[in-house]
């Protein structure tokens, strides 16, 4: 089968026309095993909710056969639609593909793994009701090891100071909002995408309910210790100013630390009529000064290669197919 190669554009007239009920965003990468038992689940849930609703795969680039079992799966359940990557763009990046032509007032985010109970999407859409217009489903424990839990907080961290809201301690992958929150960012075309911080473009309402978060059933996540720190890197570069802002206070200090250094060889040169002897005090001194004009210039480089990058005009995503029963 030839696929229809597309891109999504904004499309003005479905980010007005939003119908109340439920849209629900999954982005799948190498899931094949766990999607039927997904919908499964997540058919029942929908429904009991009440109002219309669809289910959005979004693959991700998978090379083990998931997007041939969304399109099975799609065949028998017309409220099921189906996007394709040309390639892997990262969770967030097939996030947005699939907010970009979500239908309905609500969008729920999924991982595709079963490790957010789609029984506990009706917690985060009460939330939601309440008055909020983004609700993170915060973990009631940490499933993943060590590392990893000390990479996603130091991550969320990151995030608290890179969209200054306290509610970037509670986020998850595991997320409700209101889809018309899309309108702050329609047009966003970088390749970097973090999604927490273009919600943060729409609104200050950030809310979080405890919810049970369940072991993966098959594989392992693809989330790596390295990939978090690479995130909250793009995160803080590519959303704050932040790393400027520490390079500029390290600089102070360090030239405080200069002025005080020469205060005290002219102190000692007027009390004791000589210097301070020895290479190594002189040189750790250079090694130290050294060593933060490195780091500046290291934070500097990160800004220019966001500017080189987004210069090159990379796409956010490109799509190669579309399933979708109403077209």
């Amino acid at each position: 089968m030839t696929c229809e190669i597309q891109c999504i554009s904004p499309d003005n007239e479905a980010v007005s026309a939003l119908q109340a009920g439920l849209s629900i965003i999954v982005p799948v990468y190498n899931s094949s095993a766990t999607l039927a038992a997904l919908v499964d689940r997540v058919a029942p849930v929908a429904e009991s909710l009440g109002g219309p609703f669809e289910l959005i795969f979004v693959n991700d680039g998978s090379s083990d056969g998931s997007w041939n079992i969304i399109r099975e799966i799609a065949a028998r359940h017309p409220w099921i639609r189906g996007i394709c990557m040309m390639r892997n763009y990262g969770q967030h990046n097939a996030i947005l593909a699939g907010l970009r032509v979500a239908r309905y007032a609500t969008t729920v985010t999924l991982d595709d793994d079963l490790q957010h109970p789609p029984e506990e999407v009706p917690k985060l859409v009460d939330k939601l009701r309440a008055g909020f217009d983004v609700v993170y489903g915060s973990p009631e424990r940490e499933t993943h090891g060590l590392l990893r839990n000390i990479a996603s907080i130091v991550t969320k961290l990151t995030l608290r100071n890179a969209i200054g809201a306290e509610s970037a301690r509670h986020i998850s992958a595991f997320r409700a909002f209101k889809t018309d929150l899309r309108r702050a960012f329609i047009t966003h075309q970088s390749a970097f995408v973090c999604l927490d911080v273009l919600l943060t473009w729409g609104t200050t309402k950030f809310g979080f309910v405890r919810v049970r978060h369940d072991e993966r059933l098959q594989g392992r996540s693809t989330y790596t210790l390295s990939k978090l720190v690479r995130h909250a890197l793009n995160m803080t570069t590519g959303f704050s100013v932040l790393p400027l802002q520490l390079a500029s206070l390290i600089g102070f200090f360090f030239s405080l630390g200069g002025v005080a250094v020469l205060g005290y060889v002219l102190v000692r040169f007027a009390l004791y009529g000589s210097t301070v002897a020895g290479f190594p005090f002189l040189a750790s001194i250079i090694a130290i000064f050294s060593g933060a004009q490195l780091f500046a210039l290291g934070i500097l480089g990160e800004y220019m290669a966001r500017i080189h990058f987004r210069s090159l005009d990379r796409p956010t995503y490109t799509v190669a197919e579309i399933i979708d029963s109403s077209l």
